[in-house]
This record gives C-alpha cells, sequence and structure tokens, in this order.
C-alpha cells in the first residue's frame, strides 16, 4: 500500500497496473460515441492553446526583427529587411533539415498524404519543429500564412491522440481533420468555414455524421479558445456596407473569376517553379537554401521602392501575412498601381520564400494577392465611362476568395471563410458567380491539380476525394486482359450468335472481318433490340453490333480503362495493338477492373512496406524523395527495374510515362525521358543519379 500512497492516484493506477492508456479503454465497456467526441474535444483544445502559443511566438519573432534589431543598427539603415530574413531563413533550414523534413513548406498536402497513405499517422515532433520553424519565418519576414503551419500542428497533436489511444486508422485520419479544422478555426476566428476545410480540403468530402460531429466538437473548442484570448471579431474589420451599385455588375464579376483563375495558375506554376529551381541548386547545401531565399527576398524589399515609388517604413508590404495591408484594400485606400505592384510582388515573395524550402502557409499569400486583383480591376472599370463607379474594396473581398478557390480547389471554403472573415453576407450572389468560374477555369488550366494535390502528385502520390486514385495506375492493361477473348466473325446470322451467346453465357464479344480484324463489339444488348423485329434470325452480326469502339492498348493503365469504360457505360474495352488498332489482341471487363485493384492494392502496400522499412533505418528519418529524369544513354535506360544495381537504401516508386504517372515495379522497362520518383537516404542520392545519367 505504501507505493500507491506515494504517488498519484492517476499515475499509481496506471503504472502498478502496467496498462496503457489503449488497455484501458479495451478494458472499460466506455461508449465509442463518448470517445469519439472526448478526443476531438481533446484535439481542439490543444490545437486552440496551440494556436494562441503560435501566434504569440510571431510576435517575439517579429518584435526582435523589426523592433529590436533596428533599434541596435540604426547606422545601417534599411538593411535589416535583407538581415532578419536571411537569419530566419537559416535557423529555419537547420530546424527542417535536421529534425523534421514534413515541416518544410505550407505543411497541408503532408496532412493530406498521410491520411490517404498513412492512416493519419503523423509523428509527434512535427508539432513542435513546425511551430519553431513558422513562427521564425514568419516572424522574420517570410511571405507566407500562419493557417498552414497551425493546420499541420492541430493535425500532428490529432494524430498523435490517436496512436496513443491506438485507435483505428480510421479514427486517427479523423483526429487530423479535427486538428486541421481546429487550426482553421483557431487562426481566422472562423469555426464554420475550419469545419468546411477539414471535410473538404483533409477528408476529400467526406461528410459522414460522425466524422462532421467530431469535427464540428474540435472546430468549436479552438475557437472558443482564440476568442477567450484575442476576443470575439472577425479576421478583418470593414466599415463600410458592400453591395451591388448596378446589375451591369452581374458582367463584370464572370471576368474577375477568369482573372482570378489566371493568378492562381500563375501562383501555383511559380511557386514550385522556384521550388525546382532551388531543388535542382546542388552547389548549396539544402539547409542553407531558406537563407538564400531570405536574402532574396530582402533585396526585393529594397529594390522596389526605388523601381515602383511605393514606399514602406518598418516593414515592407510583401512581408509576413499581410492582413494590415489587406485591410487598407477593402477599406478601397489604395491605387490602381499600388494594387498591381504588390500583386505581382507577392507572388515573387511567397515563390521565393516557399520555393527556397521555408516554413508558411499559402492561405494568406492568397488572399493578398486576391484583394489586390480585385481592388485593381474596379479602379480600372472606374475609368471606363460606364456611369457609375464600383466599390473597389467588394471587388477586392470576391477576389480573395476567388483566388483562393481557384488555387486549392475549394470554393466552399473560401466563400464561407470570407463571410466569417468579414461578417460581411452582402455580395452573396457575385460571390459565388465568381469562385465558380474561377475555380472551374483554373481547375482545368491545372488539370484537376490544386495548390495541394500538385505537389503530392509530384512525388507520384495522386488523391481525389482524400483518397489515393494510383492504384489502378499501377497494373497495365496488358496484365489483366483476357488473352483468348470470345470472338465471331461478322458474317454470322443473330440465330446462330443468340445459341452461341446462351452456351457459352459471354454478354459481348469481338466482331472480326474474314481477314481477322476487328470491326465491332456485339452484345447480348444489340441482339435483344434486334429481336423486337420480325426476321430478325437472318439477319448478321454486323448488322447490329457497335461499329465506333473505344479501344486501349496493352500498355496503358487500367485506370485509364476504368475512365473510357465509364465514359459510355459500357462492360467491354478490346485490347488492341498500338501501330494497329485493328489486329485484337484482348479483351477488357469489369471484372478485370475487380482483379486490376487487388493487384495494385498489393502493390501499393508493399511499395508502403518497403518505403517505410527505408525510413525506419534512419535514426532521423532523414530519407527524401528525388526527381529522376532517364538521359539517353544512361545505364538506366532500357533496362527492367529488377535489374538495375540500386543502392540498398533507395526504393524507385513512379514514374511519369507518356505523360501518365503510375507505380513502378520489376517489370516496368525504363525509357529515355521517363522521370522517375526515388525514395533514397542522401548517402544514396549521389550512386542512384549515376544509373540515370
Amino acid at each position: 500500500m505504501t507505493q500507491y500512497t506515494q504517488r498519484s492516484p492517476i499515475a499509481s493506477r496506471f503504472s502498478q497496473l502496467h496498462i496503457s492508456p489503449a488497455q484501458f479503454l479495451d478494458r472499460h465497456p466506455i461508449p465509442p460515441e463518448v470517445i469519439f467526441l472526448s478526443t476531438a474535444l481533446i484535439v481542439g483544445l490543444g490545437t486552440g492553446v496551440g494556436a494562441v502559443a503560435f501566434r504569440y511566438l510571431i510576435q517575439l519573432v517579429a518584435w526582435v526583427g523589426y523592433v529590436w534589431i533596428p533599434s541596435v543598427t540604426t547606422a545601417w539603415g534599411k538593411s535589416y529587411a535583407v538581415l532578419v530574413p536571411a537569419v530566419g531563413g537559416l535557423m529555419v533550414g537547420l530546424l527542417v533539415y535536421y529534425f523534421a523534413r514534413e515541416a518544410k513548406g505550407h505543411g497541408v498536402p503532408e496532412v493530406m498524404e498521410a491520411v490517404a497513405l498513412r492512416g493519419g499517422r503523423i509523428r509527434p515532433v512535427v508539432a513542435v519543429i513546425k511551430s519553431l520553424a513558422s513562427s521564425l519565418c514568419i516572424g522574420s519576414g517570410g511571405s507566407v500564412g500562419r493557417e498552414g503551419p497551425i493546420v499541420q500542428i492541430g493535425s500532428a497533436i490529432g494524430s498523435t491522440v490517436g496512436q496513443w489511444l491506438n485507435l483505428s486508422d480510421a479514427r486517427i485520419s479523423n483526429l487530423v481533420a479535427c486538428g486541421a479544422a481546429a487550426g482553421i478555426a483557431a487562426t481566422f476566428n472562423a469555426p464554420i468555414a475550419g469545419v468546411l476545410f477539414g471535410m473538404e480540403i483533409i477528408l476529400g468530402g467526406r461528410f459522414g455524421v460522425r466524422y462532421f460531429s467530431s469535427v464540428v466538437v474540435a472546430a468549436v473548442a479552438a475557437s472558443v479558445v482564440c476568442r477567450i484570448t484575442f476576443g470575439d471579431t472577425p479576421g478583418f474589420v470593414i466599415p463600410f456596407e458592400y453591395g451591388l451599385k448596378s446589375l451591369w455588375e452581374f458582367a463584370f464579376y464572370p471576368i474577375l473569376g477568369v482573372l482570378a483563375a489566371l493568378v492562381a495558375v500563375a501562383f501555383v506554376r511559380g511557386l514550385y517553379g522556384f521550388e525546382d529551381a532551388f531543388e535542382g541548386w546542388k552547389s548549396v547545401p539544402e539547409w542553407f537554401k531558406p537563407a538564400v531565399g531570405g536574402i532574396l527576398l530582402g533585396l526585393v524589399a529594397l529594390a522596389y521602392p526605388h523601381v515602383t515609388g511605393i514606399t514602406w517604413q518598418q516593414t515592407p508590404q510583401i512581408y509576413n501575412v499581410g492582413y494590415t495591408v489587406i485591410e487598407e484594400v477593402l477599406t478601397h485606400n489604395t491605387t490602381l498601381q499600388f494594387a498591381l505592384v504588390l500583386l505581382v510582388l507577392k507572388l515573387l515573395a511567397t515563390s521565393l520564400t516557399l520555393g527556397s524550402g521555408g516554413s508558411g502557409g499559402i492561405f494568406a499569400p492568397s488572399l493578398f494577392m486576391g484583394a489586390m486583383l480585385g481592388a485593381a480591376f474596379a479602379l480600372m472599370l472606374n475609368r471606363l465611362p460606364l456611369g457609375f463607379n464600383v466599390l473597389p474594396g467588394a471587388y477586392a473581398l470576391v477576389g480573395m476568395a476567388a483566388v483562393f478557390a481557384a488555387s486549392a480547389h475549394a470554393p466552399v471554403t473560401a466563400v464561407i471563410i470570407l463571410f466569417e472573415l468579414t461578417g460581411d453576407y452582402r455580395v452573396i450572389l457575385p460571390l459565388l458567380l465568381t469562385v465558380a468560374v474561377a475555380t472551374v477555369l483554373a481547375h482545368h488550366l491545372l488539370h484537376g491539380e490544386s495548390i495541394y494535390t500538385l505537389k503530392l502528385t509530384r512525388r507520384g502520390v495522386r488523391l481525389a476525394g482524400g483518397q489515393d486514385v494510383d492504384v489502378l495506375e499501377a497494373v497495365f492493361v496488358g496484365e489483366v486482359m483476357d488473352m483468348n477473348p470470345p470472338t465471331v466473325p461478322d458474317t454470322m446470322n443473330l440465330a446462330d450468335f443468340h445459341t452461341y451467346l446462351f452456351r457459352s453465357h459471354h454478354h459481348g464479344v469481338a466482331v472480326l472481318d474474314q481477314n481477322g480484324a476487328l470491326v465491332g463489339v456485339a452484345s447480348l444488348q444489340d441482339l435483344e433490340r434486334a429481336m423486337q423485329q420480325p426476321g430478325w434470325e437472318q439477319r448478321l452480326v454486323r448488322d447490329v453490333m457497335s461499329q465506333k469502339l473505344l479501344t486501349v492498348t496493352p500498355d496503358q493503365t487500367i485506370g485509364t480503362a476504368l475512365k473510357l469504360l465509364a465514359r459510355r457505360d459500357i462492360g467491354r474495352l478490346p485490347v488492341v495493338d498500338r501501330s494497329d488498332s485493328k489486329h485484337l489482341l484482348g479483351l477488357i471487363r469489369r471484372t478485370s477492373i475487380a482483379r486490376a485493384y487487388q493487384l495494385g492494392v498489393l502493390r501499393r502496400e508493399d511499395l508502403q512496406d518497403r518505403a517505410q522499412q527505408i525510413r525506419s533505418q534512419q535514426r532521423k528519418g532523414d530519407a527524401e524523395f528525388v526527381e529522376l529524369v532517364v538521359q539517353p544513354g544512361s545505364q538506366a535506360a532500357g533496362q527492367l527495374v529488377r535489374d538495375l544495381q540500386l543502392p540498398k537504401e533507395c526504393l524507385l516508386t513512379t514514374r511519369r510515362h507518356h505523360d501518365r504517372m503510375h507505380i513502378l515495379h520489376g517489370n516496368d522497362r525504363l525509357q529515355a525521358g521517363d522521370v522517375v520518383i526515388a525514395l533514397c537516404t542522401p548517402e544514396a542520392i549521389y550512386d542512384v543519379r549515376k544509373l540515370f545519367q
């Protein structure tokens, strides 16, 4: 009894009985709903506290960088605008490189990948390193937002709670979404938008009752914590009433939607273009690249007042999250030159910060660019003889939502978060119209990718609806097709065709001419339609067969075949030679899709297991993805994957071949021009590159 009385009751109970919290839950009949909502509440409160601490940490870094340092370096003038981002970038690079590579960049894609591929499992250290790295990046002037880091921090908290309690993958993923929703709610004082962000982005639109209720609890809890600390005020205070000056404005807002889509596409491509440029700069250590980005950012800040005439006092307008500048624009306090210049400079500044390896979100920069675009568009309209003047602030508000929606492909979140940030519901119709146009156009121009999913696609992970869709992209048509497909001659009469189908139990067959060339496909449905007419027995198969065929080749993926099947809602596809579309090689049926999916899942699981083995062998988890191009004449060109002499610490994951991405396996033959994604340790990168050069 002495041992028990010397400790707290809870610590004594767990330590003496030698049970974990997960075992405690297993032994006690606690209702699942209670566990579900209580864990969501814990995650929401934890994220709220973390968000408060994170914002204070940013303020501390900003005070040191732009109040204290300028006060002790007055003789150096405004050189602190270069010094502070450079030092901040160096500290960010060291933290990320040596402690948590996942903390690099804007964070949300890493959360999406964890939910889709790892059952929501995120290392607990990510929350700590992301907090430190992003606060240093934002506070020192990095042109990024604070919402991405808080989303990743909250998600890491949710994942940690789920893993600590040994919950299922589905529940851990749900707690990750709870953390993400709580992060948005805490950052912007916008609980509804936080819920929609967690459901629309992280969970890919899976709005189940359980998912929704727990995410709501987490978002509300985090929002309450932040409202207690910072007060119940919207993110942007707007003293004006917005509305339509004329119904003719409905003709202008779609044009703003088109422009917002173009800005979003430029933002996405610019960001990843800078990232590629810094990744390809091999002479500079990776941990030092954020410092280089900080130096370049500082030089831009020092240069643009002399070029544009737009001056700044203590902090450049393109630094940090930029909410003060956005508020000025929303209150009509701007000029056309100011808005256009800052639109371009913010895109450049954010691309430099994140492309070089900084840590922060893309939400605030996209809002900033949207506000500048909307205001500039309105000011240009006011120069036209329209007979009325539009409100720049109203167009800035709509532009904010449109650019974010087009970048992230999250129209619902964009609309709701703008309402909660501003408390203004008076521009609902133009807002919905503009966001819809921007999202649809950007979705087309970016080939279905968003600023979040594109980062994963470049790693070989393609998501749709929050799920990995590369399972069917890992299997080729030639692997699962029926190599002895049923065929009939086109001269067979329908009476014989009826007998053939009845005896063979086939629902559809390929039709060949007298030379053995594929001329069509005849199905049971074709026969049944023909039987409605008298004298059908004497008609020929070629009279009723389908001649406008959709075909595939053996080297295409099952994912491609499935899209073709869905296009016409048909049950079979002829497989033909790529060089001769009349040469029948096989047939793909819906049953083939099921076999392909099973094979794809096995390959995906094998790939994940091998990748995990590589990571687990590293003490610091420093294995990284690298992009390799198969050069003509290299050792890899023309070789099967299984025959390559790869380093033990390297795994080839996916390749882009003829503009298609799929998972690699041993029977794949690499060709010159293929882009291969490999997971390697830093020590193995040099050796594997030699194989491809």
